[in-house]
């Protein structure tokens, strides 16, 4: 019967969820799955921000109805990392909201501002929710690069000249999820500028802004003057505090859609448990240690994968930011395709990857590799992906893996 709803017909099936059955199936029969497939932080959130959570949890009066668009500390804690971190002035009133983590934000927005066949500009591949999120609302996606090149440029100009109707949102997320691509102020600039000539709404996903590598700080597309005329960006707590189940994220940035966005929220929920908003604030406010703490781990993790990958005979890149690699097939395997080279590392190797064509067709030809598992896990991981490409014939660096 489902079949025949309207947006469900329009969602296609979930890739990702058929490597997340066997890898669940593995498991329940007793195999140890190295599983490197899903972004779920495997680290504590600071002790302070637990402690607050449970302080204010034991107040009788913490425990009715939040506010949608949040708690005004949490909102203030907000503008201030904003402040601190970019140099960008925030109004916490008007120009941040607080959302569930931010796919609900991107789902919110998309609701708010997305009329039936609208045209959305998306990153291909890309995170689902990028196009999924517009894909329910009603809209029509057309699909433009990751890879912030003269192609993107390209691709940008072409979608404005030739879509009827001509685009009006234009969907940007860096450093990317999956293909841990990252651009500097540089692009954002002329990002801005392409917007505001061509009249196209800009929403940047910055889910990993801590999460960068070689002295490379993320920059927000609001540090360009006047992006708030045209952009409202994304950012998380899940992973700069690991505190992913927790859904605590915000939209910053223009007016007109956080108004828009916020009103529709009001109709949706009610906001966060508001122990978890106090916590939030504590997380902001307090200790930042935590966050450069994470990053040297992630970044020891990104060196341990790349390196014991390599003297295993496969070639990864080392990213330049996020928590995954973005890595193609080992080329004596690029006919077995994504999907079909994702099961057998899992029922061969043990190991779980979330296969390149779950986030769109472009995605084919690679693998998602979460750096969620210890530094001893990844090297095992790597013997165990030698022997599945031993096994398949593919010769070896003679040098064994670490």
């Amino acid at each position: 019967m489902s079949d025949d709803f309207y947006r469900i017909k329009r969602l296609p099936p979930y890739v990702i969820a058929e490597v997340n059955a066997m890898r669940a199936a593995a498991r329940a029969g007793g195999e140890d799955i190295i599983d490197l497939g899903m972004g779920n932080p495997d680290l504590p959130p600071p002790d302070h921000v637990i402690e607050k959570l449970v302080e204010v949890a034991r107040k009788p009066d913490a425990h009715g109805y939040s506010q949608s668009k949040g708690i005004p500390g949490l909102r203030r804690a907000q503008a201030n990392y904003y402040g601190r971190r970019f140099g960008v002035d925030l109004d916490p009133e008007s120009e941040v909201v607080v959302t569930m983590g931010s796919k609900e934000g991107l789902a919110s927005l998309a609701t708010a501002i997305t009329a039936p066949g609208d045209v959305v500009l998306a990153p291909n591949p890309s995170y689902p929710i990028h196009t999924f999120g517009f894909i329910i609302a009603g809209a029509t996606i057309r699909a433009v690069p990751t890879t912030p090149d003269d192609a993107y440029w390209e691709s940008l100009d072409r979608a404005v000249a030739f879509t009827v109707p001509r685009p009006s949102v234009l969907v940007v997320n860096y450093p990317s999820n999956p293909t841990a691509e990252a651009v500097d102020l540089a692009f954002y600039e002329r990002l801005v500028a392409w917007a505001k000539k061509n009249e196209v709404w800009v929403l940047s996903d910055l889910a990993y802004s801590e999460l960068y590598y070689d002295g490379n700080p993320t920059p927000s597309i609001l540090q360009v003057p006047g992006a708030k005329d045209v952009a409202v960006e994304f950012t998380s707590l899940s992973k700069t505090f690991s505190m992913a189940g927790w859904r605590i994220g915000f939209a910053v940035g223009n007016k007109k859609l956080i108004a828009a966005m916020t009103r529709v929220k009001s109709y949706l929920d009610y906001g966060a448990f508001t122990p978890i908003q106090a916590a939030a604030v504590a997380a902001l406010n307090g200790p930042q240690d935590i966050v450069e703490t994470n990053r040297a781990l992630y970044h020891k993790r990104r060196d341990v994968l790349v390196e014991s990958f390599a003297r295993a005979g496969w070639d990864i890149p080392s990213p330049r930011a996020s928590m995954f690699a973005w890595a193609p097939l080992p080329p004596a395997l690029k006919h077995l395709g994504s999907l079909e080279f994702s099961k057998q590392l899992l029922t061969e190797a043990k190991v779980a990857v979330a296969p390149g064509v779950g986030y769109g067709e472009n995605g084919e030809g690679f693998v998602r590799i979460a750096l969620v598992e210890n530094e001893q896990r990844l090297r095992q991981a790597a013997r165990n992906v030698k022997r599945y490409l031993a096994g398949m014939g593919i010769n070896i660096p003679a040098q064994g893996t670490g």
